[in-house]
Order: structure tokens, then sequence, then C-alpha cells
């Protein structure tokens, strides 16, 4: 029997499946397509992490490197919902929540000392930040709006805040002494193995060995001197005072684990120097760093000595009202920008505020101009462009504007997101090298202490399968293309010669295929957009992330509403189903109020491809059939205002799974092309069409009172499940479909 895995993932989309995928396997099923579950949520994760540190039946195996195994292979094919990319505060309340729940776990060693506690942090460290996506991703990504959102969006447009030509709102980016500006790359000329070594006064240290790379691969090696960050995040705390703006860092410390927690604290450092200059020593002997965030310092002053606890909390008060005003998670709860480190992720922060008129909300609860300080200039330069042409032509509309799909470069840990092993802190001053196996030294940089040193890869194939899937989806959709590619960094001069090269082996006859630099590239795409015409961007793994955020939400007003498919290399079939940016936000709500906002149109879409890869490859018509009408259910859904609302007593995320479910069935029963599948849902349709009205009242019914779902990172299934599915109406249609 053909097969899809349905991840089991973390939020709000994970308790959305204990909702959707009943009604999954109830329909798939009639096509003779099984449906499976492999849990890689965090706290699933952190569990397969001490499988043999277990009992046998808390023991539940290893099912992301099953998954990455998986995914090298025709057979392949995988539903991923979003997950959490955890930071350390994040993994450690995920720990907390399991030893509470019995599990016999160690707490997270901040810093090891014995083998025990070393092993404990390598286990822990290998759940943290991105541990996911780089592990499935065997292919490159292929990201658009299905027509049936776009024409969505251009008769429902969403809100977008107007702009002023006057607004102060400004990107601040270091531009010298950065990851982009130091960058060194090479195209190896062989498979060889390499070496990472700091050569310093006390003599060489290894910090990385036996690195094997393939022919054809490019190493980039980058440092960002920290001197030159803490000379800039210096001066751009002052400019934000000075223009009485918001201020505001916008960074990446999930998917960027090692380097951006980092540069967060430096951060926090900067905006309340006097705190850490005379406190800092014994905030560090209470374990409390600003890497973590300023809310885990104030959470853990307890720690020290009443006096020093009432003293530091005065400073930091002092320091934050004495410095400009800082841009707010939460206004009301105190919730800063620099609270948490994963609160504020570059990629949903930014898109949010260009389309909030260049606003974020102050700490008086009103929107205010900002200073947005996004330190490494690699990608900075994107979002200025975007800010520049709405402050000299206003805010886009959604009923006129053009589409930018994306074509991402991400298979096999491409580029920055693979640089989580090969980041390093500096301990102390000399030169690091990335040498050969022959000894030569391939690249070098003179370092400092505290400066953070990275290097990257991106293997031969996955860029030759991005430039081929770049050209068959120009050719698909007779849509320009543009290749993201800066020719003043390094890496990129190198992916700018290869992509050169490998264009010239496709047919690109008719095509309009250019490369320019990011700036230019995004100064294009907003003029086209503005005129209503679509253009492809091609990009690398992290502007891949920054603009599938970026143009869904102007465009969509979310980004969770993009088809993302992934096209296995070796022929299988991955498919994502949006960003999980709102989910934290999602599972409060429902804890409180028993409502859950969480939109699963990401997971339709996513699941119409599935099951139509799954068709072509296994040559199961049916499938298609269930593929196609599952889109014209998606389409009705969406013109029938059947998506989730906002507030109790409006639809919410379980009533928009039933009327998904009774539109497919009624499209299923309406169907020509399989004869018997219509007769099979004819009276599943009318069943749920009759009730439509009792299964509404006890979907609704249960709103507006506390849930229980027996855990964040962990849900308990029986509590959950009976949360997620509270109609017995509808849950007995179902049940009468897989008979």
């Amino acid at each position: 029997m053909a097969k899809i895995i349905y991840t089991l993932t973390d939020e709000a989309p994970m308790l959305a499946t204990y909702s959707f995928l009943p009604v999954i396997e109830a329909f798939a099923g009639t096509a003779g397509v099984e449906v499976e579950t492999r849990d890689i949520s965090l706290g699933g994760r952190i569990i397969a992490a001490f499988d043999d540190r277990l009992p046998a039946e808390q023991r539940i195996g290893d099912a992301l490197s099953e998954l990455g195994q998986l995914a090298t292979t025709p057979e392949a094919n995988i539903i991923k919902l979003p997950n959490i990319s955890a930071s350390l505060p994040q993994l450690k309340a995920a720990i907390a929540e399991l030893q509470a729940q019995g599990y016999d776990l160690p707490d997270y060693p901040d810093e090891p000392a014995t083998d025990e506690e070393k092993d404990a942090r390598a286990r822990y460290d290998s759940v943290k930040g991105s541990a996911v996506n780089p592990v499935l991703r065997e292919g490159n990504s292929d990201r658009r709006a299905p027509l049936a959102v776009k024409n969505y969006a251009r008769k429902h447009p969403h809100s977008m805040g107007a702009w002023s030509s006057d607004s102060k709102t400004e990107v601040a980016t270091m531009g010298k002494d950065d990851f982009r500006s130091n960058e060194q790359s090479v195209v190896m000329p062989a498979a060889d193995s390499l070496t990472i070594q700091l050569v310093g006064d006390s003599g060489t240290t290894v910090l990385k060995e036996n690195l094997k790379v393939l022919e054809g691969e490019v190493v980039d090696a980058t440092v960002m001197r920290v001197a030159a960050l803490d000379a800039f995040l210096k001066e751009q705390v002052q400019r934000a005072k000075d223009a009485d703006v918001l201020f505001s860092v916008h960074l990446k410390a999930t998917m960027m684990k090692v380097s951006d927690p980092i540069i967060f604290g430096h951060v926090v450092r900067a905006f309340l120097p006097e705190v850490f200059e005379k406190y800092g020593t014994q905030l560090a002997a209470a374990g409390l760093s600003p890497n973590n965030g300023l809310g885990t310092i104030l959470g853990g002053l307890d720690k020290l000595p009443a006096d020093v606890r009432d003293e530091v909390r005065a400073a930091i008060e002092k320091g934050l009202a004495d410095g400009p005003r800082l841009a707010m998670v939460n206004s009301d709860k105190g919730i800063t920008n620099l609270h948490v480190p994963s609160d504020v992720i570059v990629d949903a922060s930014m898109p949010a505020m260009i389309r909030t008129s260049g606003h974020m909300w102050g700490p008086d609860g009103e929107e205010h101009d900002t200073l947005a300080v996004i330190p490494d200039s690699s990608y900075a330069g994107v979002y200025q462009a975007v800010i520049e042409d709405c402050r000299a032509h206003g805010a886009y509309d959604p009923t006129t504007m053009g589409s930018v799909p994306n074509v991402g470069l991400m298979a096999q840990k491409a580029e920055e997101y693979g640089s989580h092993d090969k980041t390093f802190e500096m301990t102390e001053a000399g030169t690091v090298q990335v040498v050969n196996s022959a000894g030569d030294v391939l690249m070098e940089h003179d370092v400092q202490p505290g400066d953070i040193w990275r290097a990257c890869q991106t293997k031969d194939a996955p860029i030759r399968d991005w430039v081929k899937l770049a050209v068959t989806r120009a050719r698909a959709s007779q849509t320009p293309a543009v290749f993201w590619l800066d020719p003043e960094r390094a890496h990129d001069a190198n992916l700018i010669e290869l992509v050169k090269r490998y264009l010239a082996e496709h047919d690109t006859e008719g095509l309009d295929i250019q490369i320019l630099s990011p700036v230019e590239a995004a100064k294009l795409s907003v003029e086209r957009i503005r005129r209503g015409e679509d253009t492809i961007s091609v990009t690398g793994n992290v502007l891949r992330d920054y603009n599938t955020d970026l143009f869904p939400i102007l465009e969509l007003g979310t980004s969770a509403k993009m088809l993302s498919v992934v096209p296995l290399m070796n022929g299988g079939g991955l498919f994502e189903t949006g960003a999980g940016g709102s989910a934290p936000k999602h599972v409060q709500q429902l804890v409180q109020e028993n409502y859950l906002r969480w939109d699963s149109l990401g997971e339709f879409l996513a699941l119409a491809e599935s099951l139509r890869h799954m068709g072509t490859t296994t040559d199961n018509p049916r499938a298609i059939v269930l593929a196609d009408t599952l889109d014209r259910a998606t389409e009705r859904l969406l013109n029938e205002n059947k998506s989730p609302a906002r507030k109790v007593g409006q639809i919410d995320n379980r009533g928009s799974h039933f009327y998904l479910a009774m539109y497919w069935a009624d499209e299923l029963a309406k169907q020509t092309e399989d004869a018997e599948l219509a007769q099979a849902f004819t009276a599943v349709a009318e069943s749920l069409s009759s009730h439509e009205e009792a299964i509404n009242a006890e979907l609704i019914g249960v709103q507006g009172h506390p849930a229980d779902i027996g855990g964040y990172y962990r849900p308990d299934e029986e509590k959950a499940s009976a949360v997620m599915r509270p109609s017995k109406t509808f849950n007995e249609a179902l049940a009468s479909l897989r008979g």
C-alpha cells in the first residue's frame, strides 16, 4: 500500500493534527493510501536523544534520523509541519516539562565538567535550533502562493498600514567587519578532509577535524569581529535615542543557534552597559547570560544575594528608562524586544513591521517608527530596499500586487544553516585556518577573543539541482526568474560562476533569467509587484527563508498560506505546510478559552500535493482524484469564509476542518472521473451537510472555557484528542467512512 508520512510536531500545528489527521486517514484510505505518523516534535527529539537511558515503555526511537534516511529514497512522501527550532530557554522549558511528566532526564548543563555532563550537553545540543529541517531537506525548495489563495487575497484583501514619506524607520547594519565583508570561499578541486584550527599564543588548537568535503563543493569561512559589533551596537542605541524611534534587533537565534544568541547577548549588553559593567561577573557566576535574553536574567535574579538582586533590578530599570524606547513583543506584559532571543525572528518580524506602516509596538502600547538593527549586512539591504520603496510609493495593494514565488537552495544543509557544528566563539587571539589534508591553508582569519568565526558548506549536487529547478519553474509558469547573488560576497561570487555554467546545460530559450545582487533583485521585484507582475526569486538558503515570509506576508497577510514543495533529489517528495511563528500565542488561547485560531490551510495545500505526487509516482489515479477534489474543496473553504476567525463563538481550527471535510466529500461525490469513489462519498457528503448545524453547535459549544491538553511541549494524547475532537456527530461520520 502506498504510504504518506505525516509528521507530529509542536504547538498549534500539533494540536491541529489531532483534529485533522482523522479526516486525512478516512479520506486517503478510500484511495488505498496509508497514512503513518512520525514524532519529530521537540519533546520527541529530546526523548529520542536519551532513549538508551529511559525504560522501554518511554522509548520512542529516533524518528528524525529515520525520516532523514527515507528522504534520500524515491519512495519518500513526507508532509512536514512547522516544528520548534528551539532556543536554549525553550529547550530548558521542554526538559523541565518532560521531567515533571516522569522522564528521567538530566538538566541541561550550562558548563559541563564531567564526561557525563559533556555527553548530556552534546545530546541536548543536537536537538537545539534548526535540528529538523536540514535533516529532511534532501532537495531544494519550491514555494509559491497557489492561485486559489492569491485570488482570495485579491477579493478579500488583508489590512495594510499606510506609509508616510517622512517615516523615520530604517535598517541599521554593520557593512564591515561582519560575516559578509570578511567572507572567504573556495570551490574544492577534489574530495578531501579538512581541519579547522586556531593558531594562537598557546599553540595550535584543533576546532574541527575530519571535515569531509566532495569535489566541487563550495566551502566558506568568515568572522564577525565583536569589537566592531560592540561599537556598532553602541552607536545604534544612541542613534535610536537621538531620532526618538524604537530600538529593535532582528536575528535568527533559532536557526543560527550558535552565532545569533551570542550576537543577541552583545545587544543586551550594549543596551544596558552599566548593568554588565558593574554586575556582569556576578550575573555570570549565577548562570545568567544575556545570550538567553533579558527575561531569563530578570527571572533568575533570585539566584543572587538579596541586596545584589535589588541593585541589579534597579539598574536594569534605570537602563531601560535612560535608553531609547524599546520595541515590544507584548507591551501589556512588559515583554521587550530583548527579553527572549527567539521572540523576534527576523524573517517574520521585519515583514510584519513593513506591513504595519514601518511600525513596531512601543512600551506605551502604540505603534512607532523603528530603527531595525540587523548586525550582519548579508541580507539587511533587502529589507532597507523594500522600506525605501514603501516610503516613496506607499503601501502595497493586495488586490492588485504581483507575486514573488521562490526557488531556494537548501538541500543537504546548504550554506549558513549548516554552519552550527563549525561556528566558534574565540577564546584567545590568533589565526583560524581551514587546512586541507596536504597541510595547505585554504582560508584564514586573524581573530581576537570573543570573535564569532564560522564555516559552511554547499555541495555541488544541490547547486545543480537548484539551477535545474529554477529553469523548470520559469518554464512551467512562464515567469521571469532572478538569481539573488551578490558579486561582492565571496560565496556568491563562486555561485555566480557555477550558475552560469549550469544554466548553459539547460534549454533557456525564451526564458527571462537574470543574476542580480539581493538589493537590486529586491528593487526589481517590488517594482514588478506594484505593476501586478510576478518574479521568481531564486535564492540561497537564508534568503529562501526571508523571502518566503517577506513577500507572502505583504501579498497574503501570512506566510502560512504558501504552497511549499521540496522535490527531493532522489525522486521522493517533501511537502511543507508553512511557518509556525504565531503558534505559541494560539496554544495560549486554546488553553485559556478552548479556541484554536491556527489556520491549517498550509496542511490542506501540502496534502493535495502529496496525494498528487503519490498518484503520479505509484500509478494511483484515485489519489489524483483525491488531490484535485481537495484543491476544489480548499478554494470553496476560502470563498465561503470558513477559515478560522479570531474570537470565541466563531469558527476555529476544528470548524475549518469540518467544513473542509464537508466540501471535500461533496466534491468527491460530484466528480465523474471515478464512479466508485463518488458512490463511496455520497452518503458521507449528505450526512455532513444534513448535520452541519448540529456539528457546528458541538464544536462551538465547548468554547469559552479552559482546556486541559496535559502539556505544552508534550501534550497528553488522550486529553488533546478529546479537546480537538469535541463533535460526536462529526467523529461518527468519519468513522462510517473508515468502516
